[in-house]
């Protein structure tokens, strides 16, 4: 059988390129329910995992991505995976595309023992002031 570290390497391919192609169904199927989405802004923002699903196929969407230099970290029943990733994104029509660190958190679900992403962290500076009031508009749960 397959480490974790492999599994969890072609799960970040596949929830990317589900975001991608705007695939609804298979971004749910990989994301927690208990999932959040932290953005490095000032101040930093965070969306759960309804309001994430739901801006990935409207009004966040991603074009394409490359991932860089990857870390990643079994600790049993969680893998820590971290890259700097490429991306032309856009939210809300602005352009939101370079250079960022991504970190995430996978966990292996206790009912049905699948791999599951929990908890997605987006660094880069941002300058912007627009950004943190965009993420938040994002928020379905306000």
């Amino acid at each position: 059988m397959a480490d974790a570290l492999t599994i969890v390497e072609g799960l970040e391919n596949r929830w990317m390129r589900a975001w991608v192609a705007g695939d609804a169904k298979t971004l749910k199927s990989l994301t927690s329910s208990k999932f959040r989405l932290v953005v490095a802004s000032k101040p930093s923002v965070l969306l759960d995992s309804r309001s994430w699903l739901d801006a990935a196929t409207s009004r966040f969407r991603c074009s394409s991505f490359r991932y860089g230099d990857i870390y990643s970290r079994s600790l049993g029943a969680t893998v820590v995976f971290g890259t700097r990733m490429e991306i032309l994104a856009s939210l809300d029509g602005e352009d939101w595309s370079g250079q960022l660190w991504v970190t995430d958190l996978w966990q292996k679900s206790p009912v049905r023992r699948r791999w599951v992403m929990a908890e997605r962290h987006l660094s880069r500076p941002e300058e912007s002031p627009q950004v943190p009031r965009l993420i938040q508009s994002l928020q379905l749960w306000r």
